[in-house]
């Protein structure tokens, strides 16, 4: 049983894009369905989709490649579960000079970093992604 869905799921991510596999199935949670929308947004993933019934719903991410090489080159979690982080508007940063994303969870959903700031609005700080 995986009890932070978010470590386990980026970490997924980042070492299937290091072994070259096409897409993965991680199991469903609007949380974990949020996270991959907003990667897919910002052209981390190639495509996110729902498979399977009520009781054994998965994720299923299309990992993105450019040339050959992963999309993804790090991931650096923030907020853990024994810490939770929080940023204020003021707080927030760009990530390496803007070429990553700062994935946060707000009272409005999850954004980057960028999309909370434009919004005035802070939260905890979920993980980097560059």
């Amino acid at each position: 049983m995986v009890n932070d869905s978010i470590s386990a799921l980026i970490t997924e991510i980042k070492n299937s894009n290091r072994a070259g596999k096409e897409a993965i199935l991680f199991p469903y949670s609007k949380l974990n369905l949020a996270v991959a929308e907003l990667l897919l947004k910002k052209g981390f993933l190639r495509s996110v989709s729902k498979r399977g019934k009520k009781t054994g719903k998965f994720i299923e991410l299309g990992l993105a490649y450019e040339e050959g090489r992963s999309k993804v080159s790090d991931v650096k979690r923030i907020s853990k579960l024994s810490r939770r982080v929080y940023y204020g508007v003021s707080d927030i940063r760009p990530v390496m000079n803007g070429f990553g994303v700062l994935a946060i969870s707000t009272t409005k959903g999850i954004m980057t970093g960028e999309e909370a700031k434009k919004n005035r609005v802070g939260g905890e700080a979920l993980f980097e992604i560059w």
